[in-house]
């Protein structure tokens, strides 16, 4: 998993019998060169690719700009639109786009229009300098967030109706491969290409160029046409049949009211420990991964090192690190490396603390990256691991959608006051206090543990 919670969801596993025959090695591996498998590659890109553009790439962007970081951290709230998504994903399932949808279907119809919003919002804010005018950018990021949540939601039922059970499992992989590529590309990519385009220091002196960043903005604005061509030329998959409601309030009530109430039935009182924690297992990096750009340039780095370090490097230890997570879980229990996740993390913001005092330092930098990005996966293979244990195979899509927007909302929340604390006390004080946003998480995983105990 990524170092920040804008984690793809995990695909639906196949479910394994006793008597199904076990394929072979070269079956199973001849999966990932099918058709669907290698169309989810390109789509799980196009879903990734939007995510830092308007969250951590921006970050650096706007205080390169000269933005102040209380404004910064305000402007993370635009990240609420994936918290969100669960409340109009029922009309994306549903509701037809008038003759667009006769010509593609319903799949595919969505995820044109949501990538379309993406496209022109991405090049609005390509063509926006926030050092003139904050809010037109700040609109178009708005714009961009709101098509890649929806572009989720149309891309999440394009893949489970696109081949059976038994594909679901590599389906997801090449998802999850090409969402991860595309966060590369978005953050590493995104700042080399702003780094080349910039014309030459002025006595020696890297000065902000606004024409620097539209390239970066417009090239990743093209990227998205990737994903465009592979909807416009991928087959829309059978039309499943929907569920018929008698009127208005029992299809709400389907759809929104009773995967709440399943929950709620099957939990009782111990849902209301176990919601408190899903809410703030990952607040520690949630708060503190929104200043982290703002940090880099503060302290100096160049494009090109956080590009290298943070970007790629960071990505690579985020995915050892979850591998590690789900070998630990196997062996060991989800809850005793969901504990060992929470501790790690929530530690791993002091070495942020450090690095501050160390000044423009690489070799310091990879060291801390090495270590949060590794303790990151960890806690998010866990976490995702507990998260799919508590769904109702009945409910498992509205109700994981649920649990993960529930995931980001207090801490996206909180985030947004980023800027202002550090303005107010500086960034060892806030790594320090983000760290210490992890100790109630530890109260409550001992609180659940003991219920799951009796």
């Amino acid at each position: 998993m990524s170092s920040h919670p804008h984690d793809p969801p995990p695909g639906t596993a196949p479910t394994a019998t006793a008597t199904a025959p076990v394929p072979s090695w070269a079956d199973t591996l001849r999966v990932y060169l099918e058709p669907p498998t290698l169309r989810m590659l390109l789509l799980g890109f196009s879903a990734g690719l939007p995510l830092l553009l308007v969250l951590g790439t921006l970050s650096f962007w706007l205080r390169e700009a000269g933005v102040d970081r209380t404004t910064i951290g305000y402007l993370s709230w635009v990240g609420l639109a994936y918290a969100f998504k669960w409340v109009w994903a029922p009309l994306v399932d549903r509701l037809p786009i008038p003759l667009v949808t006769g010509w593609l279907g319903r799949r595919r119809s969505w995820l044109l229009l949501a990538q379309a919003m993406v496209v022109a919002g991405l090049v609005g804010m390509a063509f926006n300098d926030p050092r003139q005018d904050l809010m037109p950018l700040v609109w178009c990021a708005l714009l961009v967030a709101f098509g890649s949540a929806t572009q989720d939601i149309a891309l999440d039922a394009y893949r489970i109706e696109s081949a059976g059970t038994e594909r679901q499992a590599a389906l997801a992989a090449a998802y999850q491969t090409g969402y991860r590529l595309a966060l590369i590309w978005a953050g590493a990519g995104a700042l080399w290409i702003a780094a080349r385009a910039e014309l030459a220091p002025v006595a020696g002196v890297v000065v902000y160029q606004p024409g620097a960043w539209q390239t970066a903005y417009l090239v990743m604005a093209s990227s998205m046409l990737l994903g465009t061509l592979t909807v416009l030329l991928s087959p829309e998959p059978v039309r499943l049949p929907l569920a018929k409601s008698r009127n208005a309030a029992e299809w709400l009530k389907s759809v929104l009211v009773e995967p709440f109430a399943d929950f709620l039935r099957r939990y009782r009182w111990q849902a209301a420990l176990m919601l408190a924690l899903i809410a703030t297992y990952r607040i520690s990096d949630v708060v503190m991964g929104i200043m982290a750009n703002p940090f880099y340039v503060d302290m100096g780095y160049t494009k090109d090192e956080v590009a290298t370090v943070t970007k790629i490097y960071g990505v690579v230890m985020t995915l050892a690190g979850a591998f590690i997570g789900g070998v630990l879980a196997m062996r060991l229990g989800v809850f005793k490396v969901l504990t060992l996740g929470a501790v790690l993390s929530a530690a791993s913001n002091l070495l942020f603390a450090w690095l501050g005092s160390q000044g423009h330092d690489v070799t310091a930098l990879v060291f801390v990256i090495s270590a949060d990005n590794l303790s990151s996966g960890i806690a998010s293979a866990a976490f995702i691991a507990y998260l799919s244990s508590l769904t109702n195979l009945q409910y498992s899509a509205t109700q994981y959608a649920l649990f993960t927007s529930m995931m980001l909302l207090l801490p996206k929340f909180l985030a947004g006051y980023s800027g202002r604390y550090v303005d107010a006390f500086g960034y060892s004080h806030f790594f320090v206090a983000t760290a210490l946003l992890g100790v109630p998480v530890l109260l409550l995983l001992w609180l659940v543990a003991r219920l799951r105990a009796h």
